[in-house]
């Protein structure tokens, strides 16, 4: 199930929590690609410990990206979205938020209840 965010609301949960809400996003957001992709070798939870982990995290981004990239509706290549991880993270924030939205509200996707 994908969940609908409000783009302005994480904007002011990644302030307040001084970024920390980034993480979660980050795992969420992963584990519903992850639902959408139906990849049972995804591993969403070691990919965000592996962000905590200097070349770990190259390899996350990667790897997210390789996910995205097979459920993506504008077919982003993976290596789009794992460089602007490191050039401009905000846009792949957009581009996969903006996404799953669409999805959850054009009825393609079960929306998360909670």
């Amino acid at each position: 199930m994908v969940k609908k965010r409000n783009m302005w609301a994480q904007v002011g949960l990644v302030i307040i929590t001084l970024g920390i809400y980034v993480i979660y996003w980050f795992y969420q957001t992963a584990t519903e690609l992850k639902y959408l992709a139906n990849d049972p070798e995804a591993s969403p939870g070691l990919w965000t410990v592996l962000l905590f982990i200097p070349f770990g995290a190259i390899y996350s981004h990667y790897k997210y990206g390789s996910l995205y990239e097979k459920v993506s509706s504008e077919k982003l290549n993976r290596w789009i979205i794992f460089l602007l991880w490191f050039v401009f993270s905000p846009a792949v924030w957009f581009i996969v938020q903006t996404d799953l939205n669409r999805r959850v509200t054009e009825g393609k996707v079960a929306p998360a209840t909670a």
